[in-house]
């Protein structure tokens, strides 16, 4: 292997080689540390020292083997030499304050992109990986309404709603205001998961995104990595929305996180008979904050940002000729984080506005769901005659409001 100049301090190189060892254990990391005093006095330990703190068998025989955790961080040196990715300890100013703050923050973080998006303020998406049309649309235009108001939108990368926050938060038709994103990854940096959002992770990064991970690279998926991602995603945000779930999803464990950390969760509304929106449902009875636009989280975000004054101190310099994009900081602790942009209502396009539908359709229409039913279903229960059923569909599709999916009409 060729040898490269370190670009890491001495105390870097042995958190690195301690956090290969525990395999990215946080409670044996912080064990060791706390210890010791340090990382680089818990890695010069001898093993023996490390049995008596009871740590696991797997981690001892990573801290004999010292060949190959030299090896790791050459491997790792290498790939930042080369920018594949970049890397962060917690205690550099570039670390997200707001990490810190959370019961166990990592003592590190890889990441491909502008690594500035993690200073910025925050409003995480989760759902399902199979949500219905309407939550992917809904998905999708909430995190374009939150991008356009100058938060970030952070989420999972997995598949359905995940994918579809990302992508609404890229969809800006100002380009200034492309890339705020974040894709917290429950595997390695260099590892994309799943594969085929290959051009999904390509474009968060040539935007102006930024992805995240707290494990080391080439570290493969498995169910334990997941719900570490789901800290995260929960961590560097200000709230959380869950626009659509079941009951047994992963993005419960996000709201659960983000209310364990104090601080508020939002849950968007189904049909009661929309078994993918159980897991909502049960976070709004159990005191989540019911929303049905994206306007209402900026509203109840900002009072949260005024009320927490003496952690959010605002650095806002600009003057009554400023223009309206300039954008003003908030503080937390040390660490300066952009606060959302001021943008004049007036130019701010609902995207989720409430449906305006003609008197004469509205008993077709009130008759749909987001499930979709057939032409068959339809005649039965409205009791319009055929034709004019067509035709009064032919009409709301026209209007935007409903659509057509494998022969069944659905809400949008």
């Amino acid at each position: 292997m060729t040898a490269v100049t370190s670009t890491l301090t001495d105390e870097q190189r042995a958190i690195l080689a301690l956090w290969y060892e525990v395999n990215a254990s946080l409670s044996a990391y912080h064990k060791l540390v706390t210890t010791f005093g340090s990382a680089q006095i818990a890695w010069r330990e001898a093993v023996e020292s490390w049995r008596q703190l009871k740590i696991h068998r797997t981690h001892l025989q990573r801290h004999e083997q010292s060949a190959q955790t030299l090896v790791t961080i050459d491997k790792v040196e290498q790939a930042l030499a080369k920018k594949r990715y970049g890397l962060l300890f917690a205690d550099q100013p570039d670390y997200p304050a707001q990490l810190l703050k959370i019961y166990d923050p990592p003592p590190l973080l890889f990441y491909r992109g502008d690594k500035s998006r993690l200073q910025q303020a925050q409003i995480a998406i989760v759902g399902s990986r199979k949500p219905t049309a309407h939550a992917q649309k809904i998905t999708f235009d909430m995190a374009q309404y939150l991008a356009q108001s100058g938060f970030i939108i952070t989420s999972g990368l997995a598949m359905g709603v995940d994918k579809r926050a990302h992508l609404g938060a890229l969809e800006q038709a100002d380009t200034e205001c492309r890339g705020r994103t974040i894709g917290v990854m429950g595997t390695g940096i260099d590892v994309n998961y799943p594969k085929h959002q290959d051009k999904l992770f390509a474009q968060i990064i040539e935007q102006g995104g930024c992805i995240v991970s707290e494990l080391l690279p080439s570290t493969p998926p498995n169910k334990h990595t997941f719900p570490r991602r789901n800290r995260l995603v929960a961590g560097l945000s200000l709230a959380t929305i869950v626009t659509e779930a079941t009951i047994q999803s992963g993005s419960l464990i996000t709201a659960r996180l983000t209310s364990e950390q104090g601080k508020q969760v939002f849950a968007v509304p189904s049909h009661i008979d929309n078994s993918n929106a159980e897991g909502c449902h049960h976070l709004i009875r159990e005191g989540a904050t019911l929303i049905y636009h994206p306007q209402q989280v900026l509203e109840d975000v900002s009072s949260q940002l005024d009320y927490l004054g003496h952690f959010y101190q605002s650095t806002d310099t600009h003057t009554a000729n400023s223009t309206p994009d300039m954008q003003s900081t908030i503080i937390i602790g040390n660490e300066e984080i952009a606060s959302p942009e001021p943008i004049a209502s007036a130019d701010i396009k609902p995207t989720c506005s409430p449906v305006t539908v003609p008197e004469h359709l509205k008993q077709i229409y009130e008759q749909l769901d987001w499930h979709g039913q057939d032409l068959d279903a339809l005649l039965l229960v409205t009791e319009v005659a055929p034709a004019q059923l067509i035709g009064q569909l032919m009409e709301l599709e026209l209007l935007g409001v409903i659509s057509v999916q494998g022969g069944r009409y659905l809400r949008v």
